[in-house]
């Protein structure tokens, strides 16, 4: 199991930060800096994923995860871009806000996670289920939440950035298979933005699964990850049950100050 230190997780939450600082402007960021502020505790902590196979399955897993898809995404405009494919539909604005609310919904609601520690040993153990969903929370796919959670504050977004949300899972929803399986021209998609989207999320969670598969977080390019050696293959303590996500934190690595 891949670990954050409590160092890494202050620093890419800084880093998150200052993303937001530098990429938006005017009333925009000031509410996006609220809706991060409401959800600081809780992001800080959250996992990317529940299975310990799939990716930064870990507390802080899903800052990491965020950083790392923004990276991709930027790298992919490039190749895209220097290929002759058409970029001129959309702003980097556009590109950075999808790619950081892409997964905006598992972090939960306005007051529950979407995940919380599985309390059962046996699937921790030996299924690597590490967390599980969170069954009081009204089901809804995480780019209907992570749209919801923005309407809530008041954070408006284009037609390109709710694309982008909703597509970059590609047709791993099958919600998006009316969006990306069609012959018919006028229904094609008019922007490359949800396609670059999707190809950085994949390279990015197959990156971090060959991390957890190796143990280290070699491959990871942007360098916000870089768990200690000794760290990378530290087995999984039996935690207790816990109700959040910085609870098992704690439980797995001790209390920080």
């Amino acid at each position: 199991m891949l670990e954050l230190t409590a160092e890494q997780l202050q620093e890419n939450w800084d880093k998150l930060i200052q993303l937001i600082e530098d990429t938006f402007e005017g009333e925009r960021k000031e509410k996006l800096l609220k809706m991060y502020e409401h959800f600081k505790d809780r992001m800080m902590f959250a996992p990317a994923s529940g299975q310990e196979h799939f990716h930064l399955c870990t507390p802080g897993g899903y800052v990491q995860h965020i950083l790392n898809i923004v990276h991709y995404s930027k790298e992919f405009h490039k190749i895209w871009k220097e290929n002759g494919a058409s970029v001129d539909d959309y702003t980097m604005e556009e590109l950075i806000f999808a790619a950081l609310h892409h997964d905006l919904g598992k972090v939960g609601d306005l007051e529950q996670d979407h995940y919380i520690p599985n309390p059962s040993e046996w699937h921790r153990k030996n299924q690597g289920k590490i967390y599980t969903n969170n069954p009081d929370l009204l089901f809804m796919t995480p780019p209907d939440r992570g749209i919801y959670i923005l309407n809530q504050f008041g954070i408006k977004i284009s037609a390109i950035e709710m694309l982008g949300i909703k597509l970059t899972d590609g047709m791993y929803d099958e919600g998006n298979i009316q969006y990306l399986k069609t012959y018919a021209p006028e229904k094609k998609l008019k922007s490359n933005m949800p396609h670059i989207l999707h190809q950085a999320d994949m390279t990015t969670t197959r990156i971090e699964y060959e991390q957890w598969v190796r143990g280290d977080a070699d491959l990871i390019q942007n360098e916000v990850f870089k768990p200690k050696e000794k760290e990378t293959k530290k087995e999984l303590e039996k935690p207790k049950a816990s109700s959040t996500a910085k609870d098992l934190f704690d439980e797995l690595f001790g209390e920080t100050k």
